[in-house]
């Protein structure tokens, strides 16, 4: 009944709006089933092409395609277009989902596949489920939210562990120290800080992936996962 009193108050603008949500967020799961699960690369927008960190991206790229590992990234310039560029190079299977932003973001021109996406929220969902190894570049705000929320999702069991690299020891010494502060005042347990691995190796990640191997298109680490707190109602 409470229920029923609370969908009454919705307005015709709340109806639209949680329509549109679903929406994007039903395309992105659609292109998701569409390809084996891949390494979903995460970076700015804003590094040149000559940048190391490009580089090392664009190195990147080349190794998994070269290695039979689709590339997905936000679909963007950067870091985004250096993996992509170095994985379309030799044939491999580059997925962009781009986002509509005011500034910065625009596909680059080297992926197979690309789906533009409105919110942010169901991209994430997407650029997560889309991967079986997780690679974070150097970057702004946007690929801080982006590395926050899968860290926490992971810490809480809310999603599949999985192989997160951040790629740039230097740029990620002041993220280390931040996490070992958090460890020392105890806002986080010790375990925490070993969901991720910084280095500057990027044949670690493709061990990671090869190691894991290619799942069919039908296969997905989401199907049947269960998070801890349904695994705790099961168990009461």
């Amino acid at each position: 009944m409470l229920q029923d009193e609370l969908l009454k108050k919705l307005t015709i603008e709340d109806l639209e709006r949680a329509n549109a949500y679903a929406k994007d967020l039903l395309h992105g799961l659609q292109t998701v089933r569409s390809f084996p699960q891949g390494v979903t690369v995460f970076g700015s927008a804003r590094l040149p092409q000559d940048s190391k960190y490009c580089k090392m991206a664009f190195d990147l790229g080349h190794l998994l395609a070269e290695n039979g590992h689709a590339v997905i990234t936000g679909g963007g310039p950067g870091i985004m277009e250096a993996a992509s560029h170095g994985a379309y190079e030799i044939g491999g299977r580059v997925v962009g989902f781009n986002i509509a932003l005011q500034h910065e973001q625009h596909p680059n021109p080297y992926l197979t596949e690309s789906l533009t996406f409105e919110y942010f929220f169901a991209r994430k969902v997407s650029l997560a489920m889309a991967a079986k190894v997780f690679v974070f570049f150097p970057g702004g705000f946007g690929t801080m939210d982006e590395i926050s929320e899968i860290l926490c999702l992971m810490q809480e069991s809310k999603m599949p562990k999985m192989p997160l690299f951040l790629i740039g020891a230097d740029y990620w010494e002041a993220f280390e120290n931040a996490i070992e502060k958090m460890v020392e005042l105890k806002l986080i347990n010790p375990d925490d800080a070993k969901i991720f691995e910084i280095t500057d190796d990027i044949n670690k990640v493709v061990e990671a992936a090869n190691k894991i191997g290619h799942p069919k298109i039908s296969e997905n680490f989401y199907d049947g996962f269960k998070e801890a707190s349904a695994l705790a109602r099961e168990g009461q």
